[in-house]
């Protein structure tokens, strides 16, 4: 007996349910079956185009894209899935086209109004973002993309009472309060009770936002943990506010809590303004015993200020690319800032490129050395001042209570740095921060960074004269 022929939609269908399963390469060639079958049907040269965009064939991907819209030019996802592609190659123009061909053919797709709105907030068109976002809210009250995406925008403006309640629609969390299995905060009084604070986000959120731990002490908490990445463990022994740090994986106190708050709901609960930022620094220290051991090991570097640099995040990060300089060699202008001693605090990628032959200026190597948050605290303790990109350690040194220096991207600057600022309410008197002016152009930045440097050494050496030279 002869097997049956399988037809086109056939086909399409299992290489659809492969592609969920992730079989990339059978998912593909079930996808060319069917358009060898039937080479008019659309929908297979879409969902080709979607699963070639997954490999990273991102050439193949706009050309089954587009042969999808000439078949199918009614079906508003392809317009959609085009337009996102083509937005991350930053090809703005021809994605804001394609979304608005999406809303042509389906004006109340709330997926497109709200994927239209991502785009013209990269490019800074921020009102009509907006708008295309309360569109897509509108539309369809449930997508919570839409609302997610609007707290975004509206905590860069610092519009923090409904940014809160619309960042308050995301749910990475729920994998977390599901096995926690106790009540969630949602503002009850505190008085007596016991309160954990989840784990959620990066290590930089943590820091930045179990600041709260201070104000739920206030609200009558009894006692405060918090559940945190096994790197901050150490550092959190040291955090002002907070009884018990508790690393993923290590096991949980016999009692339970009574509540438990994801970090950045917080905010929206405490009921954060911009003028009312709990930021009374420093709110962390470092481990005394820690600190005098790396105060031994950046000794002898007599009258030198010491600068500690940091260049690149984890690459693992969404925007890492736009906040992440190209390599060490970029901040050569700095070591032409005569005076100064520089350590590098950089762990991970870039890492290595201090002991380079070629390094543009000394460092010394500090990064290989860390073994968690708690080692980089004491060394910025050591420190006059941190320059750095947008990382974690910004948020360290900020919680500190140090002179820290932060490099920001022009393209996406992530909203906890708010617009047109040059300082941080976060971090009040201690953070400066340092804008691109164009995308992705780290020169200018580098350059106000050097001048910067500079200027604080002529103020040293003016407080210095001045007090060598004081008559009674």
């Amino acid at each position: 007996m002869t097997a049956p022929s399988l037809s086109a939609e056939d086909l399409f269908y299992e290489g659809t349910r492969l592609m969920g399963l992730g079989d990339v390469e059978n998912s593909e060639r079930a996808f060319r079956a069917a358009i060898a079958e039937a080479p008019e049907l659309g929908e297979a040269h879409a969902n080709l185009g979607l699963l070639l965009e997954s490999d990273g064939r991102t050439q193949e991907a706009e050309a089954s894209y587009r042969r999808a819209l000439e078949l199918a030019p009614g079906l508003s996802q392809i317009h959609i899935n085009l337009g996102a592609m083509l937005a991350s190659q930053r090809r703005f123009a021809e994605a804001e086209n394609a979304y608005r061909e999406a809303l042509a053919v389906n004006p109340e797709s709330h997926m497109a109004w709200s994927n239209l709105g991502v785009l013209l907030a990269c490019l800074k068109r921020e009102a009509e973002s907006e708008q295309c976002y309360r569109t897509a809210m509108a539309l369809a009250p449930e997508y919570r993309n839409a609302s997610f995406n609007l707290a975004y925008l509206l905590l860069r403006q610092g519009r923090y009472a409904e940014g809160w309640l619309c960042l308050e629609t995301r749910d990475w969390y729920q994998a977390l309060d599901k096995h926690l299995g106790i009540p969630r905060w949602q503002g009850e009084p505190l008085a007596g009770k016991s309160f954990l604070i989840g784990l959620e986000a990066g290590h930089g959120d943590m820091i930045q936002f179990c600041r709260y731990a201070r104000q739920l002490k206030e609200r009558g908490a009894a006692r405060v943990s918090v559940l945190c990445h096994p790197a901050l463990k150490n550092l959190f022994d040291h955090f002002d506010g907070i009884d018990d740090a508790i690393a993923v994986g290590d096991p949980y106190p016999d009692r339970a809590w009574d509540y438990w708050s994801p970090p950045l709901s917080l905010p929206f609960f405490c009921q954060t303004r911009l003028e009312s930022i709990p930021a009374n620094l420093p709110y962390l220290s470092a481990d005394p015993d820690k600190t005098r051991y790396w105060a031994s090991l950046m000794a002898d570097g007599g009258d030198a200020v010491r600068v500690g640099l940091v260049w690149k995040g984890n690459p693992r990060f969404e925007n890492d690319a736009e906040r992440s300089l190209g390599s060490f060699f970029d901040l050569a202008p700095l070591g032409e800032v005569s005076g100064v001693r520089f350590f590098s605090l950089q762990k991970g990628a870039g890492e290595n490129e201090v002991a380079h032959s070629l390094a543009p200026f000394p460092v010394l190597d500090l990064g290989s050395r860390l073994v968690d948050f708690s080692d980089t605290a004491a060394i910025v303790m050591n420190l006059d001042l941190l320059i750095t990109v947008d990382t974690a350690v910004a948020h360290l040194a900020g919680a500190l209570g140090k002179p820290v220096w932060v490099m920001l991207p022009d393209y996406k600057t992530d909203w906890r740095w708010l617009s047109d600022r040059s300082d941080s309410p976060w971090y009040p008197g201690v953070m400066r921060l340092f804008r691109q002016e164009a995308s992705g152009t780290w020169g200018s930045v580098i350059s106000r960074v050097k001048g910067a440097l500079e200027n604080e050494l002529k103020k040293r050496q003016i407080h210095r004269f001045l007090a060598n030279n004081t008559h009674d």
